[in-house]
């Protein structure tokens, strides 16, 4: 849907009563006249910030000149409301629309769930599994000089295996590699 649209189905609800108010129009306007490329020239911002005039006319006046423009012009709009009045902006039907109308989006929450169901304990398992398929690999591979690096990489795993365990395990690998 483009922004010239959302905008035409947001329009009733942004005049109505007390939704914008005259601080938060004029923020919106002076943003929209000094944003790069500049969206309203200087006699429209001034036109659209008269204090003449009602707050509603200025406003439904601002979002049919917008219109008229382009998409462009109103996707700007769009990003002036939305650092100006955040929660107007969450508040439009146009993005309450967004939200609800993909019916191929993807529901993060379910989403998370799904991945992570199995725990931290069933990835610890796995990532074990994994590192001791490595090792015994690397060991067995009669390519590699097995008691130099065996050392190397024990030498760094103090946390993971007892230090009795890595000396009983180097002490073994030594008279295997001397066989």
């Amino acid at each position: 849907q483009s922004y010239c649209h959302r905008l035409q189905h947001d329009m009733y609800f942004l005049t109505s009563t007390s939704r914008l108010n005259e601080q938060v129009v004029d923020k919106i306007v002076l943003q929209l006249n000094r944003v790069y490329p500049q969206i309203l020239t200087n006699e429209e911002a001034e036109k659209f910030r008269n204090p003449k005039a009602s707050l509603h006319t200025r406003l439904s006046d601002l979002l049919k000149h917008l219109q008229k423009k382009g998409d462009r012009h109103c996707q700007e709009f769009y990003r002036a409301l939305q650092i100006n009045a955040e929660q107007l902006f969450n508040d439009l039907p146009s993005r309450k629309i967004l939200k609800t109308s993909d019916p191929t989006e993807i529901d993060t929450d379910k989403e998370q769930y799904m991945l992570n169901d199995r725990g931290p304990v069933f990835f610890l398992a796995c990532f074990s599994v994994a590192a001791g398929l490595a090792l015994f690999w690397y060991c067995c591979n009669s390519e590699t000089q097995v008691i130099g690096r065996t050392r190397r990489i024990l030498g760094f795993s103090p946390i993971i295996i007892g230090r009795h365990v890595r000396n009983i395990f180097v002490l073994y690998l030594e008279d295997v590699s001397r066989n």
